[in-house]
């Protein structure tokens, strides 16, 4: 993981700023490695790069999410939700089965109480599964309980998979939905899809 940040940090010169912990798997999956890897980043003897300018995506371990809220690290939590209906959140994300959106609201309100920080949703938007008037309104109710802002991504066609993006003009009108009902949300702008290395993309590279 270090030397993911270390390589364009010396052999490409680039000034780094800000650090995430996506894409390439499930950082609480190897927690006490991305714990020691945070703390290198974070040293003054380091990278030093703020804790605030560093954050953990999880699919939603739910016990993990407890024992790092407990750290009380300003460090930023972001969550890959992609739907706030617990059904749809199950056919999209297996692991809703093990720890089903219930048990992961508590813990997002569990952190927000012992850090006072602000979490992320990341939801990526598939068309006629999740970005209907019906899932915004979700989204934002959920949003709204734990005071989280929401990360609207676009979906990076993998191959094999069924699912397809949510039109541009579909995707504005959930943006829209979110914003009416006072939720923060962005829509980010994808990058890397020309070397099949966009958000969700690495996962379908089998070597």
């Amino acid at each position: 993981m270090l030397s993911q940040i270390l390589y364009p940090l010396f052999k490409e010169h680039l000034h780094i700023t800000n650090v995430v912990f996506m894409g390439m798997g499930e950082p609480f999956d190897n927690y006490e490695a991305v714990l020691k890897t945070i703390r290198m980043i974070n040293d003054k003897k380091g990278i030093n790069i703020g804790m605030r300018k560093i954050t953990v995506s999880t699919a939603g371990i739910v016990p993990r999410i407890m024992e790092f809220a407990e750290l009380k690290s300003q460090v930023r939590l972001s969550i890959s939700l992609h739907s706030a209906i617990d059904e749809t959140r199950s056919f999209l994300m297996p692991i809703n089965k093990k720890y089903p959106l219930p048990e992961l609201i508590k813990a997002c309100q569990f952190y927000r109480r012992m850090t006072g920080r602000k979490l992320t949703f990341e939801y990526v938007l598939f068309e006629n599964v999740n970005d209907n008037e019906k899932h915004a309104l979700a989204l934002a109710d959920l949003s709204l309980l734990i005071d989280a802002d929401v990360n609207i991504i676009p979906f990076s066609k993998i191959p094999g998979c069924k699912l397809t993006r949510t039109s541009i003009w579909k995707t504005e009108k959930f943006l829209q939905t979110l914003k009416k009902k006072r939720v923060r949300a962005t829509i980010r702008k994808s990058r890397g899809s020309d070397i099949n290395a966009a958000c969700g993309q690495l996962a379908g590279i089998k070597k």
